[in-house]
């Protein structure tokens, strides 16, 4: 995992899954956590970020994601957990594979990854009620832009 700690500064490079189907995003929150956040995790040295979505989108999920584009690049810094991070999110828009379970959005799914990870399909028109990391993701997802955008978030 790319990401390095020096007292309580925290760097980590961040890759994640825009998954959007019928008007609905897929996010998903950790245990005790009060925001929720799209998928993803961190990348590995000598991994590239498509592969990193991939990858994390079958631990996660079990699944193969078709990864599309590339839709934001986020300079994301923040203070949780009493450190300060900053955070480099690169955000990618990906597609779930047709017939997929999860693409059924009648109920939460939880996932033990290390930790667990509940799962929501939430619709697009009721993200800006809903506590989702980083903050601009909210709009953002209800317009994508055509090209790779560059956020930076304080």
């Amino acid at each position: 995992m790319i990401s390095y700690a020096d007292g309580t500064r925290r760097f980590n490079y961040r890759i994640a899954a825009i998954i959007i189907d019928d008007g609905h995003l897929l996010v998903h929150r950790g245990d005790g956590e009060p925001f929720w956040a799209v998928p993803g995790g961190r990348a590995e040295l000598g991994e590239d970020a498509a592969d990193t979505v991939r990858r994390e989108m079958r631990e996660e999920l079990g699944e193969d994601v078709r990864v599309e584009r590339l839709v934001w690049l986020a300079e994301n810094f923040f203070h949780y957990n009493g450190h300060d991070h900053h955070e480099l999110g690169l955000y990618w828009l990906a597609h779930l594979p047709a017939g997929s379970p999860w693409l059924d959005k009648t109920r939460d799914r939880t996932v033990i990854d290390g930790a667990a990870l509940t799962f929501r399909w939430v619709p697009l028109a009721s993200l800006a009620d809903l506590p989702l990391m980083p903050a601009f993701l909210a709009a953002g997802v209800r317009a994508l832009p055509a090209g790779i955008t560059h956020v930076v978030v304080r």
